[in-house]
């Protein structure tokens, strides 16, 4: 038997429960978790701001060993420490083949198979978004599983497989953050904080963090930032007199809110790049004239996963740790058991804390 933490239904409290797990079949690894870190997504998913089949195991950010594999799976062997890649990529839809394998349109299919079973009455039960990570052990197809390079701690490598990726690829792929420009991070949760340690390693000057906490403002100044603006109706003037009346070269919203999209957009200098990776719901509506668009010459952009390849990007990062340019252990702020991931949920609502990481 495994524990696991269960959402019964959308908008339902989760259950702690105990379930069957199957041995991994063809092209199936089965894996004992080490560490699971609870993101905003997940709280969406309870909610129904995003959809996924249920009932189903959440958890999408983790890492941990692999205990047994199934036929055809050669790239990780039992006891190899592992990365969990909620998003694998097909490699054969049009947005695959064009390189951008985080718009794969196959990538999510495998939320809506039956993975494992309720133990005390034998429901099925979903993978939440793919890989069931708030669980004890889990079975995932092989191309869910990434191994995790030398060097890093298995616990805190859970944070490369959501927060990190997303923060770390807003900066170095979606914005393209050059040396010496000027940064605002909107949002210090556990991606916020990514995104302030990413733009500090792409060497940004001025590294403006917002959020409506003023409490958050040492573990921005930790991650990197140089100012910290409490959100008001003020923020895109403080911040235009921050960066010389001008605004700054790049804005990065992480909170998926339209007065948070806006006032990074006002944030941003003429010219300049606005890249949103919060997710909002879609009474989130924002709105701009046409003649601000034309005037301003800002681009917007939305950022799924970091516009990262997970593959090509883990190996990256792991430098960036072995070299103390990026410090992973710095976004928890609180480490809890499985029955602890509620409260986790209560802390985002209220905008408390940075990453929150199950530890098994």
């Amino acid at each position: 038997m495994v524990r696991a933490a269960a959402l019964p239904a959308v908008g339902a409290p989760l259950e702690i429960a105990e379930i069957d797990l199957p041995d991994p079949g063809p092209g199936q690894v089965r894996i004992r978790l080490a560490a699971a870190g609870v993101c905003h997504s997940d709280l969406s998913l309870s909610n129904g701001t995003m959809r996924v089949p249920v009932p189903a195991v959440l958890g999408h950010e983790g890492a941990g060993t692999v205990v047994s594999v199934g036929e055809g799976v050669t790239h990780v062997a039992p006891g190899d420490p592992v990365i969990l890649n909620w998003a694998p990529s097909c490699g054969t839809c049009h947005a695959c083949t064009l390189g951008e394998v985080w718009l794969c349109a196959n990538a999510l299919n495998g939320a809506a198979d039956v993975y494992a079973h309720r133990a005390s009455d034998g429901s099925d039960l979903h993978p939440g978004l793919n890989v069931a990570a708030f669980a004890e052990e889990t079975v995932v197809a092989a191309s869910c599983v990434l191994p995790l390079p030398e060097g890093i701690p298995l616990t805190d490598a859970a944070l490369l497989g959501c927060a990190v990726l997303t923060g770390y690829g807003a900066i170095h792929h979606s914005a393209q953050v050059r040396e010496g420009e000027t940064v605002a991070v909107f949002g210090v949760g556990g991606v916020g904080l990514s995104t302030l340690q990413s733009a500090r390693i792409a060497g940004a000057t001025t590294i403006v963090a917002v959020d409506v906490s003023p409490e958050k403002e040492e573990l921005a100044r930790a991650a990197g930032a140089t100012d910290y603006v409490v959100a008001s109706e003020n923020t895109a003037r403080e911040i235009r007199t921050l960066t010389g009346k001008q605004g700054v070269d790049v804005a990065v919203e992480c909170v998926g809110r339209a007065v948070t999209i806006r006032t990074a957009w006002e944030s941003t200098r003429r010219g300049g790049r606005t890249t949103v990776v919060g997710i909002g719901g879609k009474d989130q509506q924002v709105t701009f004239n046409a003649l601000e668009l034309f005037h301003w010459g800002r681009t917007l952009s939305g950022c799924v996963y970091g516009n990262s390849d997970p593959a090509k990007d883990v190996p990256v990062l792991a430098e960036h740790v072995r070299a103390g340019r990026l410090d992973l252990g710095s976004l928890v702020t609180e480490r809890i058991a499985l029955d602890g991931i509620p409260g986790a949920f209560e802390n985002m609502v209220a905008g408390k804390g940075g990453r929150a990481l199950v530890i098994f």
